[in-house]
């Protein structure tokens, strides 16, 4: 979980770039969660990290996003991580999420799909999404499009502490994870368990 203390990195437990970008509103069911992207350089830091983008691109995208277009790209892809938060969580839960969650999600999957490109590199055809001040929102816009109609979601899971509920995909061999982090939260419930039952 995130510590009081801005960090210069995020905790990526999430293994998918759609979940670690919910995870980024952290203490989510606490009454004050906390905000892990306030601007646009939090944004591209955390696009980079998952390693979606370059540094060099990232560096780039500084140069050309100091107007206000960058707060509103962040606050677009605020926008977009809610919208997944309410599709992931509901779908958890085994409840059908509402249809302006998916409506937003949509607008959000066809303007980045708008500006995917096919070009031609070293033998071979790739999409490649060109680097405006929206490339951020528009690669995590196709993360989350492709893990939300994949068969992964089947393995999508919420950590077992309630006050934290990160979101992960649960690669383990029995598909038995329980936490975001066993350092963190799990040791932290086992800790909360044991003590309950020495009252």
């Amino acid at each position: 979980m995130a510590n009081a203390v801005k960090r210069t990195q995020f905790e990526l437990v999430g293994c998918h770039p759609a979940l670690d970008l919910v995870n980024t509103l952290d203490w989510r069911f606490r009454e004050n969660p906390e905000e892990l992207i306030t601007s646009y350089a939090d944004l591209v830091r955390f696009v980079v990290q998952c390693g979606l983008m370059t540094a060099a691109q990232g560096r780039r995208l500084h140069r050309i996003a100091r107007t206000s277009k960058a707060a509103q790209v962040a606050a677009q892809t605020r926008e977009l991580r809610e919208a997944a938060a309410r599709v992931f969580y509901v779908a958890i839960d085994g409840d059908d999420p509402q249809l302006d969650a998916l409506q937003d999600l949509q607008n959000c999957f066809r303007e980045a799909e708008a500006h995917r490109c096919l070009r031609w590199s070293q033998g071979h055809l790739r999409w490649e999404v060109p680097a405006a001040p929206e490339l951020p929102l528009w690669l995590l816009s196709l993360e989350t499009a492709q893990l939300l109609t994949s068969g992964n979601m089947d393995m999508v899971r919420a950590c077992g502490n309630p006050e934290c509920r990160w979101l992960f995909l649960d690669t383990s061999k029995n598909h038995t994870r329980r936490w975001c982090d066993m350092k963190i939260c799990g040791n932290r419930m086992k800790a909360r368990r044991f003590k309950a039952q020495h009252r």
